[in-house]
């Protein structure tokens, strides 16, 4: 099984944010929440309106256990602000067509993803591009892996570097000047 790799390349975001925010606003939120908070698949799939209206996420994790609050970046909050506005606070976030008040499964969430691999020629794509996409470009930005190791709950600074692709992009880039 290969490993996904998250979306290095800001412009594509940002492309991918414009494209989704035309065809479908569940996917676009499922995308731009996703990026930005680092929260594993199963926990965003689950997410209820009332766990984000107030500009945090409140959640227990489904895989740790552990008890979590992430403040939801502005930009995020607005864009969920203007989503939830005809929504009650027991709707989940995702809604799937099928049944009354469920949310979309994994398996959709990865058809979404699959789909703007194809679209946007992207490289190895899952259910955990949304969190390393998170993780590598918080990395870039603060270049604090012990914060990320904390978001992420990861063991030590290696398994997360790992995680977001960080540690390969530098074995590629020393390679790369490598001469002998």
């Amino acid at each position: 099984m290969n490993a996904v790799e998250p979306i290095r390349d800001r412009d594509t975001i940002i492309e991918i944010k414009r494209y989704l925010l035309v065809k479908n606003q569940r996917d676009y939120i499922l995308f731009f929440l996703g990026i930005n908070v680092g929260l594993r698949i199963s926990d965003l799939l689950h997410l209820k309106v009332k766990d984000v209206s107030t500009g945090k996420i409140k959640i227990r994790e489904r895989k740790t256990k552990k008890n979590k609050v992430i403040l939801i970046p502005r930009d995020v909050n607005k864009a969920l602000d203007l989503y939830i506005l005809n929504m009650e606070n027991e709707d989940y976030l995702f809604p799937s067509r099928k049944g009354i008040n469920k949310p979309i499964r994994r398996e959709t969430a990865y058809k979404i993803l699959k789909k703007l691999q194809k679209k946007f020629k992207l490289g190895l794509v899952g259910t955990h591009t949304l969190r390393k996409t998170f993780g590598y470009h918080f990395y870039k930005q603060f270049n604090d892996v012990v914060a990320l190791q904390k978001i992420f709950n990861h063991r030590d600074q290696k398994e997360t570097l790992i995680y977001i692709g960080i540690q390969q992009d530098e074995l590629d880039r020393m390679m790369s000047r490598f001469n002998l």
